[in-house]
């Protein structure tokens, strides 16, 4: 049996029993009807098949959308690693905007974001259990099925965004956040990365990392969202791991 957890959930049970769950690996659900966002799986078993529910059959992790095959793909345990098989699905699977080959095996990687049905049902893998990684904040999650293609450019060169006709000049850190959101587009951008490349002039500790806060990153964030319109950055976080961008944006 695999284990769906929310976060209220996981805390609690880690206040009763003292300790922290054991886990293998977790999928996060970022959208996929019928979970609620921010919904773990817990992936304890050597083999999790993810799929639709139908009559003849009910997968481990079950969707109800009818683009998503009855058997879609299966992750299995293969040396203490997480191998992901696209099953021969119909509408096929992508993992960091990829489409894998059907039946050849894929071996999932922390902050590997995978995809269903052209992006209606979305997933977040990490080997890391949730207490490091389940505080999930989407920062906007698409309320409709699919992502359209927005009424944006980006001229990087000028570093303007032009919304629905409307010139719109970038700051220099607004700059930086768009560019390395958008060049690693549809995949979970790691936070130090983000910190480094949008704050280059910042130290670093002892171990390495840039002393940049969460709440001045989270302030660029809200500052872009504001300028530029709530539905022409679609920002999703998963917290404590990073952040990623959903678009089909135009640049030149």
């Amino acid at each position: 049996m695999l284990g769906y957890f929310s976060l209220e959930e996981v805390k609690l049970h880690q206040q009763m029993e003292g300790s922290t769950l054991e886990n293998f690996a977790c999928l996060y659900i970022v959208r996929g009807e019928p979970y609620r966002p921010g919904t773990c799986v817990n992936l304890s078993e050597d083999e999790t098949l993810v799929g639709r529910v139908s009559n003849q059959l009910t997968p481990d992790l079950a969707f109800t959308n009818a683009f998503i095959s009855r058997e879609h793909f299966v992750i299995r345990k293969e040396q203490d690693k997480a191998v992901l098989y696209d099953l021969g699905s119909r509408h096929g699977t992508e993992i960091n905007g990829v489409l894998l080959t059907p039946h050849t095996p894929y071996t999932l990687k922390n902050f590997d974001i995978i995809k269903l049905s052209k992006g209606m049902t979305v997933i977040h893998f990490s080997y890391m259990f949730a207490d490091q990684t389940l505080e999930f904040e989407p920062l906007s999650i698409s309320s409709h099925l699919e992502v359209p293609e927005l009424p944006l450019t980006i001229h990087w060169e000028r570093r303007e965004c032009v919304v629905e006709g409307k010139r719109i000049l970038m700051s220099e850190k607004e700059y930086l956040l768009i560019r390395v959101l958008h060049d690693h587009a549809n995949r979970l951008v790691p936070l130090e990365e983000i910190k480094s490349k949008v704050w280059p002039e910042r130290s670093t500790g002892a171990e390495g990392f840039s002393d940049v806060t969460l709440d001045e990153l989270n302030a660029l964030i809200y500052r872009v969202r504001k300028k530029y319109g709530k539905a022409t950055f679609l920002i999703s976080a998963v917290r404590g791991s990073g952040y990623m961008l959903e678009t089909e944006l135009k640049s030149s």
